[in-house]
């Protein structure tokens, strides 16, 4: 189902998934095949503005804040973060800074890709259910639609069935994750198996750096998925995370929705006791099988797959790492230098402080990192 704002326009980042799957967002910085390809984004100029939509000029980063240094997720406003947001650092930190102190700079070319991408994940999804559009006012109404989805998908996966789409979210190293698994099915010999589906413009597989980045993804899926599985996610801790208000009603439309789906709740905390309830009695398994199916675009070909083994003690390392700088406790960090043939496809190349400053920040744009309390 899908869920449309009437009253108040309530964002794919508040309601704490985006409409289209996590593997289509990364699409965004997905920069196909980098070392074999020319540039295909629109280059800025080298002076130290950008334009925007309206050719209106958008100011650099400015990490500097003076002596109250605030931690990226102050400065950024967030009480989550996306899986994504991670897997993103793990192909360059900094883009994704820049992406985020520079919304909306999407070129034309990234945007086709990403409307293209998300194409293919409706079809797939449209194999399995139709899509009914709810209309919310609320934050609140926004997560109660995906909380019907899991609770929709619970059975289906219980008698091994075929799922898309399926809302992951918890607590890793004290910051709260939300993500989207494309999919999750049985194979013959009754193994759990997650498929995250990527799809390439041009009819080649990715390159390793590409690929470490997608397998980190599907990992940390793995992670969040199996500790809802195994009863570590806590209503407390998202209710704590999220700021959500479990007392407030839901709009008419999202009851009448939950109604005709038969379950009889008025508020979002009858949700999250259903959901969480339904969690701990499904005797829902760990997921056994990681595996990545690239497709190409235009001729929907499958050029191939790869089975991602699951290294948790590396999983967490990363993830320490990279929520170190969400937190405040260290600088953004560009690509090492073996992998500068990143920086030739980069929306942010001209203005990258990292490359300006041959792997470091330059003084100009010096962080200053939060003091421990």
């Amino acid at each position: 189902m899908t869920e449309t704002g009437e009253e108040e326009n309530v964002s794919a980042e508040a309601s704490g998934f985006s409409d289209m799957s996590d593997s289509e967002f990364l699409e965004i910085l997905d920069l196909e095949d980098g070392k074999e390809s020319s540039a295909l984004l629109s280059k800025p100029g080298p002076s130290s503005e950008l334009s925007g939509k309206d050719d209106k000029p958008m100011c650099l980063p400015n990490w500097k804040r003076g002596l109250d240094v605030l931690s990226p997720m102050e400065r950024f406003h967030l009480k989550y973060l996306n899986v994504t947001d991670l897997s993103t650092q793990n192909w360059c930190e900094l883009q994704m800074v820049y992406g985020k102190e520079l919304p909306g700079f999407l070129t034309p070319e990234k945007a086709d890709v990403l409307d293209t991408g998300a194409s293919i994940h409706l079809a797939r999804e449209l194999e399995l259910h139709d899509l009914v559009t709810v209309p919310i006012t609320a934050k609140e109404d926004a997560w109660a639609i995906k909380f019907l989805n899991i609770l929709t998908m619970i059975p289906s996966l219980q008698s091994e069935g075929c799922i898309r789409e399926f809302p992951v979210f918890g607590e890793v190293e004290g910051v709260f994750l939300v993500g989207v698994i494309d999919e999750l099915h049985y194979t013959t010999k009754g193994e759990l198996e997650l498929t995250e589906l990527k799809t390439r413009k041009r009819p080649l597989l990715p390159l390793d750096a590409q690929k470490k980045k997608d397998c980190f993804q599907v990992s940390l899926y793995k992670y969040i998925f199996d500790a809802m599985v195994q009863g570590k996610v806590t209503p407390s801790s998202l209710i704590h995370h999220t700021k959500l208000c479990p007392d407030k009603p839901l709009g008419p439309p999202v009851l009448r929705h939950a109604q005709q789906e038969g379950f009889s709740v008025k508020s979002l905390g009858d949700l999250i006791e259903l959901v969480f309830l339904s969690l701990t009695l499904s005797d829902l398994p760990v997921i056994d099988i990681l595996k990545i199916e690239y497709i190409h675009q235009e001729t929907a070909t499958v050029l191939g797959t790869e089975i991602v083994a699951f290294e948790e003690k590396a999983v967490r390392g990363k993830v320490q790492h990279y929520i170190a700088y969400w937190m405040g406790h260290r600088e953004p960090q560009g690509v090492d230098v073996e992998e500068a043939w990143k920086c030739r496809t980069c929306n942010f190349t001209d203005i990258c402080e990292w490359k300006k400053g041959g792997g470091v920040l330059g003084s100009t744009l010096e962080l200053q990192t939060k003091k421990a309390k």
